[in-house]
């Protein structure tokens, strides 16, 4: 048997269970959460972290962020789906600065 069939279905790795992203076929999806120049917090969804910030850092993303360059990303999260993405960002959105704050010192999933 491969390591590969040993793995579970989960991709939860034998180092306490901790969740590891799952490769698929279709593009992986990741929640993130930057910090802008004045200090503030946005949260967004993407397919390609890195071009993403790029994207921001370039006055090409979010509006909120074009006026508030550069970005710094404080957390990523990998997610299965585009539906699991943009539900992860719209509760990090939903949280108070302190609980996204928190969120930044976890280290990223």
């Amino acid at each position: 048997m491969s390591d590969k069939d040993n793995r579970s279905p989960l991709g939860r790795e034998a180092d306490g269970g901790v969740p590891k992203p799952v490769a698929s076929k279709a593009a992986s999806w990741t929640a993130y959460l930057v910090e802008c120049r004045d200090g503030s917090l946005y949260a967004g969804c993407t397919t390609d972290v890195e071009r993403r910030v790029a994207q921001h850092n370039a006055g090409r993303g979010g509006a909120y962020t074009r006026s508030r360059r550069p970005v710094i990303v404080r957390y990523v999260r990998a997610c299965e789906s585009e539906a699991e993405a943009k539900r992860v960002e719209a509760a990090i959105k939903s949280w108070p600065r302190s609980r996204k704050l928190a969120l930044c010192l976890e280290p990223s999933a």
